[in-house]
């Protein structure tokens, strides 16, 4: 599985990318905005993308809805945040996510089980 990781937290991505890796999940590329989310996704092609709700300046639930009209294919979208699934429930259900992760539970099982859901 390929991943990309959409995240404004350089640690975050960091200790994400690292945990991936040792799961032998291929991290392709670690971002930061929506623009270096589009040219990653258009140039490496990843499996799942992991895009955190809140990017500072940029709301993730955009980056999703962005990531998901560049397709075809559309990438299969995973949604992740520091904040609890319901603070969003509505904007997650209404999103072309594949669903929602929060960052402590983010795990290579937890990824491969929302991508085998769908």
């Amino acid at each position: 599985m390929r991943c990309l990781i959409v995240d404004d937290s350089a640690a975050f991505r960091t200790a994400a990318s690292n945990m991936l890796r040792r799961a032998g999940i291929d991290v392709v590329a670690m971002v930061s905005t929506s623009a270096e989310a589009l040219t990653c996704t258009h140039d490496l092609h990843p499996d799942v993308i992991l895009v955190d709700i809140d990017l500072g300046p940029e709301s993730g639930f955009d980056v999703a809805e962005a990531l998901h009209r560049a397709g075809p294919p559309a990438p299969s979208v995973i949604l992740i945040s520091t904040h609890s699934e319901q603070d969003f429930a509505d904007l997650i259900a209404d999103s072309p996510a594949l669903g929602f992760l929060p960052k402590f539970a983010l795990s290579p099982e937890s990824i491969r089980r929302l991508v085998r859901h769908f």
